[in-house]
């Protein structure tokens, strides 16, 4: 089982012809995450389900199979999206229930719990504000379920807002996406203008590699090799017990995930707890404008790096360019001076980035007539 995840677009508010605004996915064994939406990611989703009719045969990207989708903030470049694509699955007549999840303020939550209207003070990107629009505009009349949730994510506290009331209940704790089992979607605080986070989609720790050179060694059947696979003891011809643990290596680390969305370098909850195996992190700027980058709560190539050392990321991917950066290897020539012990990879619109159950990740790198295959050894 594999986290193969496609990025659909590079460019941060403002999109060029060769960049689109953000929005991302992640296809793990359960089903899909999106994360973020900006303008135009309905068509962006079906060209890439296009790419890979194309060139990948047996790879699907089923709308049927998305089960949430994470909002990391409300601005629009990574919002805008949403409304038409719910609204394209209605029509698609879709039955499948879709979690839609992102983060709010305390006070914002308190006045949803309470029934009362929204602090002046909430921003205008706010979710909360968002959602209201969008429930006006025809959100509540989409019919297939959709549960939406709002998150105090520094406080762990969650309310699930009703479209056709506006009304909400507090959660006892963050909803899943139905049906996930093998994984679970986590957020991790970010510090940004509005209230904000990043997500990260994490697989449970896998049983260690099946040790097929000792089954050759002790002359397993087809039959008994089966069997101590499944995790069960199997008995030799004197009677004595061989148990299926002796053919196992030690459990393999959980693999992740983890989608920065819009941020400031190091935000104050991240630490190397978190952990994640690939961090895809904003680069909105170069060194050289890390003054603009500070004033905006926005991240540099190099402070990109800096929250990957501190979050304990083993990778690093680079996204979410202002327009001046015309070329990712700028960005990424920039973090690779800074990058002891993290290695990476700047993105571009389309690629995909596939993390094994080992931990390893190879880099697709997208062009006009398919998928170039770039592995990319640790650098530990």
């Amino acid at each position: 089982m594999v986290l193969d995840v496609h990025v659909l677009g590079t460019a941060s508010a403002r999109p060029t012809p060769e960049r689109a605004v953000s929005g991302s996915l992640v296809k793990g064994p359960d089903g899909i995450a999106i994360v973020d939406c900006g303008e135009g990611f309905q068509t962006r989703y079906a060209l890439q389900r296009r790419r890979l009719k194309r060139h990948s045969v047996g790879e699907t990207l089923k709308p049927s199979t998305v089960d949430v989708l994470a909002f990391t903030h409300g601005h629009l470049d990574h919002t805008w999206g949403a409304l038409p694509w719910l609204q394209s699955m209605d029509l698609e007549n879709r039955q499948q229930p879709l979690l839609i999840i992102g983060p709010t303020s305390a006070e914002v939550a308190e006045a949803l719990l309470n029934d009362e209207q929204l602090p002046e003070a909430a921003p205008s990107a706010d979710l909360a504000r968002q959602w209201m629009a969008w429930f006006a505009l025809g959100g509540d009349m989409i019919r297939f379920p959709i549960r939406w949730v709002l998150g105090v994510v520094n406080a762990d506290r969650w309310v699930e807002v009703d479209p056709t009331s506006g009304k909400a209940r507090l959660l006892e704790k963050m909803p899943q996406p139905e049906g996930w089992g093998n994984s679970s979607l986590r957020p991790v605080p970010t510090q940004h203008t509005v209230p904000s986070c990043g997500w990260m989609v994490q697989q449970k720790a896998m049983a260690g590699k099946f040790d097929r050179a000792r089954a050759d060694e002790m002359q397993l059947t087809t039959k008994q090799r089966a069997m101590v696979a499944r995790g069960e003891n199997i008995t030799d011809a004197n009677g004595e017990t061989i148990a299926a643990s002796w053919f196992r290596g030690g459990e393999r680390a959980a693999v992740s995930v983890l989608i920065s969305g819009d941020t400031a370098t190091t935000p104050e909850a991240w630490d190397d707890s978190v952990s994640p195996t690939l961090l895809i992190h904003e680069a909105t700027y170069l060194e050289e404008q890390q003054n603009k980058a500070e004033e905006h709560m926005h991240s540099t190539a190099a402070g990109a790096v800096a929250s990957a050392q501190a979050v304990g990321a083993t990778y690093l991917a680079l996204t979410h360019y202002s327009n001046r950066i015309k070329n990712s290897k700028t960005p990424e020539d920039e973090a690779k001076t800074a990058a002891d012990g993290v290695a990476v990879v700047a993105l571009n619109d389309n690629d995909r980035l596939v993390v094994d159950d080992d931990g390893d990740l190879t880099h697709l790198k997208w062009e006009s007539d398919g998928w170039v295959l770039a592995n990319i050894p640790p650098n530990r």
